[in-house]
């Protein structure tokens, strides 16, 4: 093949652009060979230099689509390149922003909501491909409020009748974890912060499954979850170095934003910590705290099942024990009185140990918000009881009359 720009026959660069019964053509001057003939548009650059372009890109589509249209297009194309996504991915959500703007509930919206319809659709794709895409990454990249991309994000679903499947919370992890710039060692992070990226995802995904397992994850946003896991991670890897410092400085060093529920989500991490290093062997006589529980979380972690079975109980077998224990004080006088039981009884400690557990619930069972204590009733109100002697009156009126019978019995016939 000859040169870019060059005559394939003699490879002369005299091309010449000759229009022969208004069909263009590209001939050379020294030996006048046709390199190309019959384009359908000319203007583009890639057109110029010999290259096929497709219509949707060409100039003759673009005359056919208005300036808002055009600019949304190249929006959608440029977060693409930006997120770094196949080509296939920019054929489909170029397609969905073209479909949502001629849907009459996207045609009359405002700029600001047809700028967060490019995100959506970019977002949208990556869902259906299973590409691990955040909905946090399209607000930061937007500069946008996560409840007005959210909004616009659910109504495209529901217009264009778009199926997405959700993202799984391991593939949530590792984008989550690709963000963060602990991975490389730089001026602004110290060596002892560095560390490595497949060490540090597997031990995040396995404290993001315990979190999972005591609900600490369900009907909740994923990423602070994430964030608080990820910095238990870090810690338990190098504890001796890394324990002094904060999760705000952890953030800031990772280059990641703090979630403001991201503290109560560490606060009950290390809640479950510590009730598992209290049924481990080794760690009883250890005086654990949330700070020095860190650096065992790699033997609590690989004993999990045993110690959640020991360090929890379910709710049933609570209501079961309680139960048992009224029985046991009603039938036993001597027990309800608080008299000691015999000391040989080998039950004893097998229920003060079942007692402090606490069942396995989600915290929102365990801790219920506080409500708003109704206003009390006014004195007309609270005599009402339903108590009340009826008039005949009263009475009268739910009784039929002679002409309601008579019609009644007029449409019972027809029945």
């Amino acid at each position: 093949m000859a040169a870019r720009g060059c005559c394939p026959e003699c490879g002369s660069a005299a091309l010449l652009e000759d229009a022969h019964y208004a069909q263009q053509q590209l001939v050379c001057a020294a030996c006048g060979c046709v390199l190309a003939e019959g384009l359908l548009t000319t203007t583009y650059s890639d057109e110029g230099q010999l290259r096929e372009v497709a219509y949707s890109q060409s100039t003759g589509q673009k005359e056919q689509l208005n300036r808002c249209e055009q600019r949304g297009i190249r929006r959608v194309q440029d977060l693409c390149k930006v997120l770094r996504l196949p080509s296939v991915f920019e054929g489909t959500a170029v397609s969905y922003f073209q479909r949502a703007l001629q849907h009459p509930s996207f045609r009359l919206v405002s700029l600001e909501k047809k700028e967060l319809l490019v995100g959506c659709c970019v977002l949208a794709t990556c869902r259906q491909h299973n590409w691990p895409l955040t909905l946090g990454t399209i607000c930061s990249l937007l500069y946008a409020k996560q409840e007005l991309v959210t909004s616009v994000y659910l109504s495209l679903q529901k217009e264009l009748r778009i199926s997405v499947p959700a993202l799984s919370l391991s593939d949530l992890v590792k984008t989550h974890l690709n963000s963060f710039r602990l991975f490389q060692h730089t001026e602004d992070i110290p060596v002892l912060f560095v560390e490595d990226k497949e060490t540090m995802l597997a031990r995040t995904m396995q404290v993001v499954e315990l979190a999972s397992e005591t609900w600490l994850v369900t009907g909740r946003h994923p990423i602070p979850i994430v964030t608080a896991a990820a910095f238990l991670s870090w810690q338990s890897l190098q504890p001796s170095a890394r324990l002094t410092c904060t999760f705000t400085q952890f953030c800031k060093a990772a280059g990641v934003d703090l979630p403001p529920p991201a503290r109560l989500r560490l606060k009950e991490l290390y809640d479950v910590l510590l009730r598992m290093a209290a049924e481990l062997a080794w760690l009883k006589v250890l005086n654990l705290d949330k700070k020095t529980v860190v650096k065992y979380i790699g033997d609590l972690l690989q004993h999990r099942i045993f110690l959640l079975k020991n360090a929890f109980c379910a709710a049933d077998v609570e209501e079961q024990q309680r139960a048992a224990q009224a029985e046991d004080s009603s039938s036993n006088p001597l027990a309800a009185e608080g008299t000691a039981p015999d000391k040989g009884c080998p039950s004893e400690g097998k229920q003060k140990a079942v007692g402090s557990r606490r069942p396995l619930l989600p915290p929102c069972l365990l801790h219920p918000r506080k409500r708003l204590r109704t206003a009390a009733l006014s004195a007309s109100d609270a005599a009402v009881t339903g108590d009340d002697p009826i008039s005949d009156s009263e009475i009268e009126q739910y009784l039929r009359g002679p002409e309601e019978i008579r019609a009644f019995r007029r449409a019972k016939v027809w029945q």
